[in-house]
């Protein structure tokens, strides 16, 4: 997926919006607390993302910003919760690729569709990890092919569902290196992680906030990124491109409200949440995790979805990835 918008720089200030703090800041005792909807078990990046910018919008806003775990059925669950949710500005979605960019394309009768929702903010684009096991497992991405070739449809690799967006990566970088592996389903990454620790999975693929700790603590090897440039917190690891020209995998985090938010509600949060991600404690540990920030208006998010669909729709076409 394409990076060019997480590479843009954040848009200017809160001022820049006609806003500064005091402004965004709810008169009145108690307000309601705003809820972000994750649609992932605790733990996982998008979970991460979500109760870092939470914290520093509560501050901003004066007002509560909470996180909600609604897990199950590939982000179906929380994102149709989110999109019959009375667009009072006070119930959002920190949505995945998966589930605007994979689950309109392969899930018949999806309970939602991309009108129930309005962008507020792209948050982060990030690409995964491949990770081998320490001992005995493959050193590089040659090494990785090379034994991929020798044992065809033999080794294994976790993912969070057959029609997850690190499936969908895997499925894109096994065509484009010419080899074949069996994915094994986990319920998120932590699970995943501990079926690797266990020896029962051959490769680990996950994103940037489980795949760092075990490249840095030393648990499994982390080979390769999905993307097309390398990421500057790992600089001696390689990206997929290096090795199949022009493969550029990536997944992203973004709010979304329900459809009929009122607009000043979406550019209160909109506002809200660019200024957190200015913090530099949560780019750091964003970045830390294999993040490229994001930022930006309600267009520019409406903008990267209209260009994702275009990018994987010819892809999941030709690609063999099995349907709800």
């Amino acid at each position: 997926m394409a990076d060019h918008i997480a590479r843009r720089p954040l848009l200017a200030g809160l001022a820049s919006l006609g806003l500064t703090a005091p402004a965004l800041a709810q008169s009145g005792a108690a307000p309601r607390p705003i809820t972000i909807i994750v649609p992932f078990a605790p733990g996982g990046s998008t979970d991460i993302v979500s109760r870092l910018l939470a914290e520093r919008m509560t501050a901003l806003l004066g007002q509560p910003v909470q996180v909600e775990n609604r897990a199950g059925a590939n982000t179906i669950i929380g994102a149709e919760f989110v999109a019959r949710a009375r667009p009072d500005g006070h119930t959002l979605l920190m949505a995945a690729g998966t589930t605007l960019t994979i689950n309109p394309v392969i899930v018949p009768n999806l309970p939602y569709r991309l009108e129930d929702f309005l962008p507020v903010m792209l948050a982060t684009t990030f690409p995964f990890g491949i990770i081998t096991q320490m001992r005995g497992g493959a050193v590089d991405v040659p090494a990785w092919v090379a034994a991929a070739k020798a044992r065809p449809g033999q080794m294994t690799y976790g993912t969070n569902g057959p029609t997850t967006l690190t499936n969908v990566a895997m499925l894109m970088v096994m065509e484009r290196l010419g080899i074949t592996m069996q994915d094994v389903t986990y319920r998120g990454d932590s699970a995943q992680l501990a079926a690797f620790m266990a020896g029962d999975l051959d490769v680990l693929v996950v994103s940037g906030g489980t795949a760092q700790p075990v490249h840095r603590d030393g648990r499994g090897r982390l080979i390769a990124w999905t993307s097309a440039r390398r990421i500057d917190s790992t600089p001696d690891v390689p990206s997929i491109a290096e090795f199949a020209p022009g493969l550029d995998v990536l997944s992203w985090f973004g709010l979304l409200a329900p459809a009929r938010t009122p607009a000043d509600m979406v550019q209160r949060v909109n506002a809200a949440a660019n200024e957190a991600l200015k913090d530099q404690r949560i780019r750091e540990r964003l970045i830390t995790e294999g993040q490229f920030l994001a930022g930006g208006s309600p267009e520019d998010f409406s903008d990267f979805l209209r260009q994702s669909d275009t990018q994987w729709r010819p892809i999941l076409s030709k690609l063999n990835v099995p349907r709800n």
